[in-house]
């Protein structure tokens, strides 16, 4: 189907001063931006690749590597029994080896690892080993964790009110089913370490990570090493979206063991299908639920359970479900609800954080149950989201028990609804759908509220550097880690703010867990709330010494003394900000100091599930309209009208951008992006040849993206709000407008069944089935 228009791409920046361009963006153009394996390599240095397992669940019976080792340019294998500490890189639960030991929990598990000259010499030696197994059962799905009662941690329930008096005393009630599949991560640059061994001892690595100071302590404990004898090094990454957060210590683990047996630098670098084959991705889940409603669509009760597809181990499946927990309510008041969690034990890779962090799983099946409410009504599911919304004075309650303080998702949707002209499009879709029968649209509008702040309390703290150089120029290392989302940037522009100076005389350098220690991963929306204000809290310091030193010198109060435009106003005079740099330092006052901050406020139970786990909410808004064809399935996005909350954007170019990535990246998630394991439990769409991201084609040829004026009532940094995992929940629209294109087949009088990732099979048989129960 040809649905070319003229492309319009409309952003609307109304704090167009502060959207300078990313720290990077003339490296990454040029070319000149240095990632990991960009990296000068060392005099001698060796190449490793992994050996991987190629049944799902099985016993190790026999290794035989006489081969492998007999290979050209392979200078040792290891195995297990090499590892000089312990063998396991688990965030929380110490489930996870670094290579297998006996027994066998995945296709594409770790079994040894080749030491070669080169990396087309490793990989290729990995590939004759004989290994014999003897096959265990595999458990391959949720649903099948769940007949067996396969978790790998206990569930978890999080209630309010009785939910199950309400159900029953429903007017109306429903009950159903609903699958959504994972995703991988797909960071352009794959997983990356490069260990050096240095003098007693001591570890240097170079790891494409999210979280060094993790790296930092999973791969002393391999290696049976302090950990101020690790240093861990990270620039910048190439894509992370969460994937980097835990499952990197695998390759930091394997490439500093090898360093430390052989003396030598080692390098480690996953080819793509590897890649796709042993680390973990968003997960998948499975749900039931239960829900009552009244005759206009306000939602009385709810039970559900969610059952994620946790893998072969514990990784950060129970925070991820906790995640979704906290999220299934969205932007609704629930009364009474129900709602249970179960991390899935399967023989498949160990799932762990991406983009979002299970609050995606768990606020789209509340939308899903909403959007078949209102279709059983024969309403607009505007109508009955907008009436089921949380209240401001009162109906504010989580199911948690946290308070919703900030709500503006009233006036954020309606600002929508008008902008993007939803109930007009709606209506001539509808008229459209009537005479087209082959082709048909679709449209939604779907809201967003997300919780930021990490729910591990401890997380949410950050440390940072601030150096100021004679010249005026500013150092700043702080603990957070950019993968492009321009954390640097953001960190810059608060440090050069914080001191009046320009943006081009702030330099932001590595993280290396030697600068600043025990930092949290950047990850859970966090990274510019944190470390720019624990560089706040730096600049601050330093700018505080040069105003008690000025007053003193120029015998002027301090509140009259002004830092900005690369000057310093003390009264009615006015010094560079390069002289006083020079006069202070001549004057022996410190010009450099470390920061600090902790979230305030934020407290949890996660036993009873109950607390403030969030220091605040993020709002958003999506509409999204869609085109089907209900004779193969193929689809397009029209539109896309995008309205998101980031507070006082620090940097509204930089936020839009992140805005417009989470809603592509998102409608990938639900539409393209298949996971498909065979009945042997092989991940079979594992390179791009199977496994379809959305592409420049995909994108809707007529995309506005507005930020929401709306200043952050929490003391957050510049009173701005988080960006990073909050629109990853707006193409939601684009999901539920298929939807109410399917169902536009029976007259909009049937719910369809149709589950995420809505690939065109996927559509086609939900048409079909819309088809069939209406003729009968």
């Amino acid at each position: 189907m040809d649905t070319r228009t003229k492309p319009i791409h409309t952003i609307d920046i109304k704090q167009g001063s502060n959207s300078i361009p990313h720290e990077s963006a003339h490296l990454h153009v040029s070319g000149e931006a240095i990632y990991v394996d960009d990296i000068r390599e060392l005099s001698g240095t060796l190449h490793c690749a992994l050996g991987l397992s190629e049944k799902a669940h099985a016993k190790i019976e026999s290794i035989d590597l006489t081969a492998v080792i007999k290979m050209p340019g392979v200078i040792a294998v290891f195995t297990a029994d090499d590892i000089p500490g312990v063998n396991d890189c688990g965030p929380i639960l110490h489930d996870d080896p670094i290579l297998a030991d006996g027994l066998v929990q995945y296709v594409g598990q770790p079994i040894f690892v080749v030491v070669a000259q080169s990396h087309v010499e490793a990989r290729r030696a990995c590939r004759i080993a004989r290994i014999k197994y003897a096959e265990l059962p595999a458990v391959l799905t949720p649903q099948h964790a769940k007949r067996k009662n396969s978790y790998v941690i206990p569930p978890m329930q999080c209630t309010q009110g009785d939910a199950g008096e309400k159900l029953a005393q429903a007017p109306r009630r429903m009950q159903g089913e609903f699958n959504i599949g994972g995703q991988e991560q797909f960071y352009l640059e794959s997983q990356v370490s490069y260990a050096i061994p240095k003098e007693d001892d001591c570890i240097y690595l170079y790891c494409s990570t999210q979280h060094p100071s993790e790296m930092q302590h999973v791969v002393a404990h391999s290696l049976n090493l302090n950990s101020n004898q690790v240093t861990v090094e990270m620039r910048r990454m190439g894509g992370g979206f969460g994937g980097k957060e835990s499952q990197s210590a695998l390759f930091a683990c394997v490439a500093s063991i090898c360093a430390k047996k052989l003396n030598v630098p080692v390098k480690i670098k996953l080819d793509r299908d590897d890649d796709f084959m042993i680390t973990g991705k968003r997960h998948c889940f499975y749900y039931e639920y239960d829900v009552g409603y009244d005759d206009q669509g306000l939602i009385l009760g709810v039970r559900i359970n969610m059952v994620s597809r946790a893998g072969f181990s514990t990784d950060l499946s129970p925070p991820v479900a906790a995640r979704s927990v906290c999220h299934f309510d969205n932007a609704y008041y629930l009364s009474d609800v129900d709602i249970r969690a179960c991390c899935g034990k399967t023989n498949t890779q160990s799932n762990t954080a991406f983009r979002g962090f299970g609050g995606p799983q768990g606020a789209i099946a509340i939308e899903y149950i909403i959007d078949n409410i209102a279709r059983a009504l024969g309403k607009d599911p505007l109508a009955v989201r907008k009436l089921n919304f949380y209240g401001k004075s009162d109906r504010n309650m989580t199911p948690y028990g946290q308070r919703v303080e900030d709500n503006v998702i009233h006036e954020l949707v309606a600002e929508l609804e008008k902008s993007s002209d939803y109930a007009a499009r709606r209506k001539a879709i509808r008229q459209f759908n009537e005479t087209s029968p082959i082709l048909r649209k679709g449209i939604a509008l779907t809201p967003v509220k997300f919780g930021i702040s990490f729910n591990v309390k401890h997380y949410n703290q950050a440390g940072a550097l601030v150096h100021v150089y004679l010249d005026g120029t500013i150092l700043v290392n702080h603990g957070g880690t950019e993968m492009g989302q321009g954390l640097n940037t953001k960190v810059n522009q608060v440090v050069a703010g914080e001191l009046g100076v320009n943006i081009s005389s702030v330099r932001a350098t590595a993280a290396q867990t030697d600068k600043v220690a025990n930092t949290s991963a950047t990850a859970a929306s966090t990274g510019a709330d944190l470390n720019g204000k624990a560089a706040q809290d730096a600049a601050r310091q330093i700018k505080t010494r040069l105003i008690h030193f000025l007053a003193d010198k120029y015998e002027i109060i301090p509140a009259d003394i002004v830092f900005r435009d690369d000057s310093v106003e003390i009264g009615m005079q006015s010094i560079s900000f390069v002289d006083v740099i020079k006069d202070a330092y001549q004057a022996r006052v410190q010009l450099w100091s470390d920061g600090f901050y902790a979230t305030p406020k934020i407290h949890w139970d996660k036993e009873n599930m109950k607390g403030r786990p969030f220091y605040y909410f993020a709002y958003g808004a999506g509409v999204s309209e869609v085109i089907i064809d209900t004779l193969t399935g193929e689809w397009k996005l029209l539109r896309g009208d995008l309205l998101h909350d980031a507070g006082n954007s620090i940097n509204p170019a930089v936020d839009i951008g992140q805005i417009e990535g989470a809603y592509i990246q998102g409608m990938g998630w639900l539409t393209t992006e298949e996971l498909w394991w065979n009945q042997d439990g092989r991940l079979m769409t594992h390179a791009p040849s199977t496994y379809k991201i959305p592409a420049v084609n995909d994108c809707p040829g007529d995309l506005r993206v507005k930020l929401y004026n709306n200043m952050n009532r929490e003391d957050t940094i510049l009173a701005s709000k988080a960006v990073g995992e909050p629109p990853l929940l707006l193409p939601f629209s684009v999901f539920f407008a298929i939807r109410d294109a399917v169902a536009s087949v029976g007259g909009y009088r049937i719910n369809p069944d149709l589950d995420a990732p809505a690939t065109c099979e996927h559509i086609l048989n939900a048409v079909t089935a819309v088809k069939q129960a209406c003729s009968q």
